[in-house]
Protein backbone atom coordinates (compact mmCIF):
# COMPACT_ATOMS: atom_id res chain seq x y z
CA UNK A 1 0.00 0.00 0.00
CA UNK A 2 1.39 3.25 -0.88
CA UNK A 3 2.11 5.89 1.80
CA UNK A 4 -0.40 8.19 0.58
CA UNK A 5 -3.32 5.49 0.66
CA UNK A 6 -2.19 4.44 3.93
CA UNK A 7 -2.47 8.30 5.63
CA UNK A 8 -5.91 8.02 3.64
CA UNK A 9 -6.93 5.03 5.90
CA UNK A 10 -5.40 5.89 8.61
CA UNK A 11 -7.56 9.20 8.52
CA UNK A 12 -10.85 7.44 7.75
CA UNK A 13 -10.25 5.23 10.44
CA UNK A 14 -10.09 7.90 13.06
CA UNK A 15 -13.17 9.74 11.55
CA UNK A 16 -14.88 6.92 11.24
CA UNK A 17 -13.93 5.60 15.00
CA UNK A 18 -15.19 9.18 16.06
CA UNK A 19 -18.62 9.72 14.54
CA UNK A 20 -19.46 5.83 13.78
CA UNK A 21 -19.33 3.76 16.75
CA UNK A 22 -21.88 1.09 17.42
CA UNK A 23 -24.15 2.76 19.50
CA UNK A 24 -24.32 6.01 16.36
CA UNK A 25 -25.05 2.75 14.09
CA UNK A 26 -28.06 1.64 16.36
CA UNK A 27 -29.12 5.64 16.12
CA UNK A 28 -28.99 6.10 12.13
CA UNK A 29 -30.56 3.03 11.54
CA UNK A 30 -34.50 4.89 12.83
CA UNK A 31 -33.56 6.87 9.28
CA UNK A 32 -31.03 5.19 7.89
CA UNK A 33 -28.68 8.33 7.56
CA UNK A 34 -25.98 9.87 9.55
CA UNK A 35 -25.89 13.83 8.62
CA UNK A 36 -23.40 13.93 11.20
CA UNK A 37 -20.95 11.30 9.84
CA UNK A 38 -21.57 12.25 5.93
CA UNK A 39 -20.82 16.41 6.64
CA UNK A 40 -17.72 15.43 8.18
CA UNK A 41 -16.67 13.53 5.25
CA UNK A 42 -17.67 15.88 2.75
CA UNK A 43 -15.32 18.49 4.62
CA UNK A 44 -12.38 16.00 4.58
CA UNK A 45 -13.22 15.26 0.35
CA UNK A 46 -14.12 11.64 0.99
CA UNK A 47 -16.89 11.33 -0.79
CA UNK A 48 -15.11 11.75 -3.81
CA UNK A 49 -11.89 10.04 -4.12
CA UNK A 50 -11.06 8.74 -7.79
CA UNK A 51 -12.93 11.23 -9.01
CA UNK A 52 -10.21 13.77 -10.87
CA UNK A 53 -9.31 16.93 -8.97
CA UNK A 54 -10.48 19.07 -12.66
CA UNK A 55 -13.87 17.18 -12.45
CA UNK A 56 -14.09 18.95 -8.88
CA UNK A 57 -13.58 15.71 -7.07
CA UNK A 58 -10.62 14.72 -4.34
CA UNK A 59 -8.16 12.64 -7.12
CA UNK A 60 -6.73 9.49 -6.30
CA UNK A 61 -7.85 6.33 -8.40
CA UNK A 62 -10.19 3.24 -8.04
CA UNK A 63 -7.84 1.58 -5.55
CA UNK A 64 -7.67 4.85 -3.07
CA UNK A 65 -11.37 4.62 -3.08
CA UNK A 66 -11.74 0.74 -2.55
CA UNK A 67 -9.52 1.18 0.73
CA UNK A 68 -11.30 3.82 1.66
CA UNK A 69 -14.64 1.75 1.08
CA UNK A 70 -13.28 -0.88 3.02
CA UNK A 71 -12.73 1.27 6.42
CA UNK A 72 -16.36 2.01 5.98
CA UNK A 73 -17.85 -1.47 5.51
CA UNK A 74 -15.21 -2.07 8.65
CA UNK A 75 -17.85 0.65 10.43
CA UNK A 76 -20.65 -0.40 8.54
CA UNK A 77 -21.13 3.65 7.59
CA UNK A 78 -24.82 4.87 6.94
CA UNK A 79 -24.18 7.10 4.26
CA UNK A 80 -23.46 6.83 0.21
CA UNK A 81 -19.57 6.81 0.09
CA UNK A 82 -19.52 4.68 -2.30
CA UNK A 83 -22.62 5.52 -4.82
CA UNK A 84 -21.16 9.21 -4.73
CA UNK A 85 -17.63 8.65 -5.62
CA UNK A 86 -16.97 5.69 -7.46
CA UNK A 87 -20.50 5.40 -9.29
CA UNK A 88 -22.62 8.48 -9.55
CA UNK A 89 -18.75 10.99 -9.17
CA UNK A 90 -17.08 8.68 -11.53
CA UNK A 91 -20.33 9.22 -14.34
CA UNK A 92 -20.39 12.43 -13.85
CA UNK A 93 -16.83 13.63 -13.90
CA UNK A 94 -16.33 12.02 -17.41
CA UNK A 95 -18.99 13.35 -18.61
CA UNK A 96 -17.93 16.84 -17.43
CA UNK A 97 -20.94 17.65 -15.06
CA UNK A 98 -21.08 19.27 -12.26
CA UNK A 99 -20.68 17.57 -8.98
CA UNK A 100 -23.25 18.28 -6.05
CA UNK A 101 -22.36 20.05 -2.95
CA UNK A 102 -24.87 17.53 -0.86
CA UNK A 103 -25.17 13.77 -0.70
CA UNK A 104 -25.15 12.22 -4.38
CA UNK A 105 -26.30 8.69 -5.37
CA UNK A 106 -27.16 6.77 -8.21
CA UNK A 107 -29.64 4.49 -10.33
CA UNK A 108 -28.24 0.88 -10.02
CA UNK A 109 -29.78 -0.12 -13.22
CA UNK A 110 -32.58 -2.52 -12.56
CA UNK A 111 -34.57 -4.75 -15.01
CA UNK A 112 -37.72 -2.97 -13.61
CA UNK A 113 -36.32 0.37 -14.06
CA UNK A 114 -37.70 3.00 -16.78
CA UNK A 115 -36.12 6.12 -18.01
CA UNK A 116 -36.99 8.20 -20.85
CA UNK A 117 -35.03 11.56 -21.68
CA UNK A 118 -36.73 13.28 -24.36
CA UNK A 119 -35.68 16.98 -25.81
CA UNK A 120 -32.53 18.27 -26.63
CA UNK A 121 -30.94 21.43 -25.31
CA UNK A 122 -33.05 23.84 -23.76
CA UNK A 123 -35.77 21.23 -23.48
CA UNK A 124 -34.73 18.20 -21.63
CA UNK A 125 -37.02 16.26 -20.21
CA UNK A 126 -36.89 13.43 -18.31
CA UNK A 127 -39.64 11.07 -17.10
CA UNK A 128 -37.66 8.03 -15.05
CA UNK A 129 -39.05 5.27 -12.04
CA UNK A 130 -36.12 3.31 -10.46
CA UNK A 131 -35.72 1.32 -8.31
CA UNK A 132 -33.92 0.34 -4.58
CA UNK A 133 -32.02 3.74 -4.93
CA UNK A 134 -29.22 3.57 -1.87
CA UNK A 135 -30.65 6.66 -0.05
CA UNK A 136 -31.90 8.38 -2.75
CA UNK A 137 -34.64 9.92 -0.52
CA UNK A 138 -31.63 11.49 1.24
CA UNK A 139 -29.31 12.17 -1.63
CA UNK A 140 -28.96 15.82 -3.44
CA UNK A 141 -29.14 14.45 -6.70
CA UNK A 142 -29.15 10.78 -8.38
CA UNK A 143 -27.33 10.00 -11.43
CA UNK A 144 -29.19 8.08 -14.06
CA UNK A 145 -27.81 6.70 -17.85
CA UNK A 146 -30.74 7.29 -20.03
CA UNK A 147 -30.76 6.49 -23.64
CA UNK A 148 -32.33 8.60 -26.00
CA UNK A 149 -31.70 9.28 -29.63
CA UNK A 150 -29.30 6.29 -29.79
CA UNK A 151 -27.36 7.81 -27.73
CA UNK A 152 -26.41 7.78 -23.89
CA UNK A 153 -26.15 10.23 -22.14
CA UNK A 154 -25.95 11.07 -18.16
CA UNK A 155 -28.40 12.87 -16.30
CA UNK A 156 -27.66 14.60 -12.85
CA UNK A 157 -31.18 14.60 -11.97
CA UNK A 158 -32.86 16.77 -8.77
CA UNK A 159 -34.29 14.74 -6.10
CA UNK A 160 -36.70 17.45 -5.10
CA UNK A 161 -38.23 16.94 -8.39
CA UNK A 162 -38.78 13.49 -7.67
CA UNK A 163 -41.79 11.13 -5.77
CA UNK A 164 -39.96 9.20 -3.19
CA UNK A 165 -41.34 5.87 -1.62
CA UNK A 166 -38.96 5.14 1.04
CA UNK A 167 -37.29 1.17 0.96
CA UNK A 168 -34.80 -0.43 3.47
CA UNK A 169 -32.35 -3.54 2.45
CA UNK A 170 -31.92 -6.31 5.29
CA UNK A 171 -29.61 -3.56 6.92
CA UNK A 172 -31.94 -0.70 7.01
CA UNK A 173 -29.96 1.01 4.63
CA UNK A 174 -32.29 3.21 2.47
CA UNK A 175 -33.38 1.36 -0.93
CA UNK A 176 -35.66 3.88 -2.31
CA UNK A 177 -37.66 3.97 -5.81
CA UNK A 178 -38.02 7.28 -7.36
CA UNK A 179 -40.36 8.88 -9.94
CA UNK A 180 -39.94 11.42 -12.10
CA UNK A 181 -43.36 12.86 -14.29
CA UNK A 182 -41.74 14.18 -17.12
CA UNK A 183 -39.71 17.14 -15.47
CA UNK A 184 -37.64 19.84 -17.37
CA UNK A 185 -34.04 19.45 -16.83
CA UNK A 186 -31.41 22.21 -17.50
CA UNK A 187 -28.99 22.00 -20.10
CA UNK A 188 -25.97 21.68 -17.05
CA UNK A 189 -27.67 18.15 -15.78
CA UNK A 190 -27.61 16.69 -19.22
CA UNK A 191 -24.22 15.45 -20.84
CA UNK A 192 -23.66 12.43 -23.89
CA UNK A 193 -22.07 9.68 -22.24
CA UNK A 194 -18.25 9.13 -23.12
CA UNK A 195 -17.17 5.97 -24.34
CA UNK A 196 -16.50 3.84 -21.00
CA UNK A 197 -19.29 5.26 -19.30
CA UNK A 198 -22.42 2.75 -19.72
CA UNK A 199 -24.61 0.45 -17.57
CA UNK A 200 -22.33 -2.86 -18.02
CA UNK A 201 -19.43 -0.40 -16.24
CA UNK A 202 -21.83 1.31 -13.57
CA UNK A 203 -22.21 -2.93 -12.80
CA UNK A 204 -18.59 -3.34 -12.42
CA UNK A 205 -18.01 -0.24 -10.55
CA UNK A 206 -21.04 -1.51 -7.94
CA UNK A 207 -19.89 -4.73 -7.77
CA UNK A 208 -16.32 -4.09 -6.54
CA UNK A 209 -17.49 -1.20 -4.51
CA UNK A 210 -20.08 -3.74 -2.50
CA UNK A 211 -16.91 -6.23 -2.11
CA UNK A 212 -14.58 -3.13 -0.82
CA UNK A 213 -17.43 -3.07 1.91
CA UNK A 214 -17.65 -6.20 2.55
CA UNK A 215 -13.66 -6.58 3.17
CA UNK A 216 -13.90 -4.21 5.41
CA UNK A 217 -16.94 -5.46 7.22
CA UNK A 218 -15.44 -9.08 7.46
CA UNK A 219 -12.20 -7.76 8.84
CA UNK A 220 -14.05 -6.42 11.83
CA UNK A 221 -16.37 -9.22 12.21
CA UNK A 222 -12.90 -11.32 12.84
CA UNK A 223 -11.43 -8.93 14.91
CA UNK A 224 -14.67 -9.46 16.93
CA UNK A 225 -14.96 -13.24 16.88
CA UNK A 226 -12.08 -13.53 18.62
CA UNK A 227 -12.10 -11.27 20.83
CA UNK A 228 -14.94 -12.71 22.17
CA UNK A 229 -14.31 -15.75 22.44
CA UNK A 230 -11.13 -14.45 23.65
CA UNK A 231 -13.17 -13.20 26.67
CA UNK A 232 -15.51 -15.68 27.11
CA UNK A 233 -15.42 -18.03 29.52
CA UNK A 234 -16.76 -21.89 30.05
CA UNK A 235 -15.49 -24.58 31.78
CA UNK A 236 -13.21 -22.14 33.53
CA UNK A 237 -11.38 -21.12 30.34
CA UNK A 238 -11.91 -19.24 27.15
CA UNK A 239 -14.22 -20.66 24.68
CA UNK A 240 -11.45 -19.42 22.27
CA UNK A 241 -9.61 -22.49 23.60
CA UNK A 242 -11.85 -25.47 22.54
CA UNK A 243 -11.25 -27.05 19.09
CA UNK A 244 -14.19 -26.50 17.44
CA UNK A 245 -14.41 -22.84 18.16
CA UNK A 246 -10.50 -22.22 17.22
CA UNK A 247 -12.00 -24.04 13.89
CA UNK A 248 -14.70 -21.80 13.39
CA UNK A 249 -11.57 -18.70 14.10
CA UNK A 250 -9.52 -19.98 11.50
CA UNK A 251 -12.25 -20.15 8.83
CA UNK A 252 -13.35 -16.54 9.61
CA UNK A 253 -9.77 -15.02 9.09
CA UNK A 254 -9.42 -17.52 5.79
CA UNK A 255 -12.49 -15.50 4.39
CA UNK A 256 -11.83 -12.19 5.58
CA UNK A 257 -8.32 -12.55 3.62
CA UNK A 258 -9.36 -14.24 0.75
CA UNK A 259 -11.86 -10.96 -0.12
CA UNK A 260 -9.51 -8.49 1.03
CA UNK A 261 -6.77 -10.03 -1.40
CA UNK A 262 -9.73 -10.24 -4.19
CA UNK A 263 -10.94 -6.31 -3.59
CA UNK A 264 -6.96 -5.58 -3.68
CA UNK A 265 -6.20 -6.86 -7.19
CA UNK A 266 -9.50 -5.66 -8.59
CA UNK A 267 -8.62 -2.13 -7.55
CA UNK A 268 -4.99 -2.29 -7.86
CA UNK A 269 -5.27 -4.00 -11.84
CA UNK A 270 -8.41 -0.90 -12.29
CA UNK A 271 -5.62 1.39 -14.37
CA UNK A 272 -8.34 3.42 -14.94
CA UNK A 273 -11.07 1.39 -15.09
CA UNK A 274 -12.03 -2.00 -13.08
CA UNK A 275 -11.44 -5.24 -15.41
CA UNK A 276 -14.47 -8.02 -16.08
CA UNK A 277 -12.67 -10.78 -14.69
CA UNK A 278 -11.10 -8.92 -11.62
CA UNK A 279 -13.99 -7.61 -10.36
CA UNK A 280 -16.08 -10.99 -11.11
CA UNK A 281 -13.55 -13.06 -9.63
CA UNK A 282 -13.85 -10.69 -6.23
CA UNK A 283 -17.21 -9.93 -5.94
CA UNK A 284 -17.75 -13.83 -6.02
CA UNK A 285 -15.26 -14.73 -3.47
CA UNK A 286 -16.53 -11.64 -1.47
CA UNK A 287 -19.81 -12.52 -1.49
CA UNK A 288 -19.40 -15.70 -0.74
CA UNK A 289 -16.73 -15.20 2.46
CA UNK A 290 -19.54 -12.88 3.85
CA UNK A 291 -22.05 -15.86 3.61
CA UNK A 292 -19.51 -18.19 4.82
CA UNK A 293 -18.06 -16.41 7.60
CA UNK A 294 -20.90 -14.51 8.68
CA UNK A 295 -22.23 -18.24 9.48
CA UNK A 296 -18.99 -19.02 11.87
CA UNK A 297 -18.89 -15.76 13.59
CA UNK A 298 -22.36 -16.52 14.96
CA UNK A 299 -21.64 -19.76 15.56
CA UNK A 300 -19.04 -18.82 17.67
CA UNK A 301 -20.80 -15.78 19.34
CA UNK A 302 -24.14 -17.48 20.08
CA UNK A 303 -27.34 -15.86 21.07
CA UNK A 304 -25.56 -12.12 21.63
CA UNK A 305 -24.71 -12.14 17.82
CA UNK A 306 -28.26 -11.27 16.78
CA UNK A 307 -29.29 -8.59 18.86
CA UNK A 308 -29.32 -5.41 17.00
CA UNK A 309 -27.14 -3.40 19.70
CA UNK A 310 -24.42 -5.78 19.75
CA UNK A 311 -21.57 -4.72 16.54
CA UNK A 312 -21.70 -8.15 14.73
CA UNK A 313 -25.66 -8.08 13.95
CA UNK A 314 -25.18 -4.88 12.20
CA UNK A 315 -22.11 -6.24 10.37
CA UNK A 316 -24.17 -9.46 9.18
CA UNK A 317 -27.48 -7.84 7.96
CA UNK A 318 -25.23 -5.97 5.98
CA UNK A 319 -23.10 -8.41 4.51
CA UNK A 320 -26.07 -10.34 3.88
CA UNK A 321 -27.66 -7.10 1.92
CA UNK A 322 -24.39 -6.16 0.24
CA UNK A 323 -23.36 -9.87 -1.03
CA UNK A 324 -26.60 -10.06 -3.31
CA UNK A 325 -26.23 -6.13 -4.50
CA UNK A 326 -24.74 -5.93 -7.65
CA UNK A 327 -24.95 -9.34 -8.44
CA UNK A 328 -24.89 -12.60 -5.81
CA UNK A 329 -21.66 -14.98 -5.95
CA UNK A 330 -23.70 -17.17 -7.93
CA UNK A 331 -24.91 -14.61 -10.98
CA UNK A 332 -20.67 -13.42 -11.12
CA UNK A 333 -19.68 -17.01 -10.97
CA UNK A 334 -22.12 -18.10 -14.08
CA UNK A 335 -21.12 -15.47 -15.95
CA UNK A 336 -17.34 -15.48 -15.37
CA UNK A 337 -17.95 -19.01 -16.79
CA UNK A 338 -19.40 -18.46 -19.48
CA UNK A 339 -17.25 -15.63 -20.58
CA UNK A 340 -14.07 -17.90 -19.96
CA UNK A 341 -15.85 -21.11 -22.34
CA UNK A 342 -16.32 -18.26 -24.89
CA UNK A 343 -12.99 -16.88 -24.82
CA UNK A 344 -11.24 -20.74 -25.56
CA UNK A 345 -8.96 -23.12 -24.12
CA UNK A 346 -5.78 -21.33 -24.92
CA UNK A 347 -6.80 -18.46 -23.21
CA UNK A 348 -8.10 -20.09 -20.12
CA UNK A 349 -4.54 -20.18 -18.56
CA UNK A 350 -3.53 -16.65 -19.14
CA UNK A 351 -6.78 -15.71 -17.64
CA UNK A 352 -6.71 -16.99 -14.63
CA UNK A 353 -2.70 -16.63 -14.00
CA UNK A 354 -2.20 -12.62 -14.61
CA UNK A 355 -2.63 -11.82 -11.40
CA UNK A 356 -1.70 -8.06 -9.36
CA UNK A 357 -0.15 -5.66 -11.97
CA UNK A 358 2.49 -4.24 -10.68
CA UNK A 359 3.83 -2.13 -13.11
Amino acid sequence: MSDDRSMLVEVATGLFGDLCTPEDVVAAEGSGWSARLWDALAESGFPYVSVPEEAGGSGGDVADACALLAVAGRFAAPVPLAEAGLLGGWALGAAGLELPEGPLSVAVGRPDDTVSLTGGPGSWSLSARVHRVPWGGRAERVVLLAPSGGSTYVVSAPTSSASVTPGRNLADEPRDTLTWDGGALPDDAVAEAPPGVHADALRLRGALARAALISGALARVSDLTVRYTGERHQFGRPVARFQAVQAHLVTIAEEAQLAQLAVQVAAGNARPDPSFADVASAKAVASEAATTAARHSHQAHGAIGMTKEYELGQLSRRLWSWRDEFGSERWWNRELGRRLAEAGADELWPRISTGLVTA
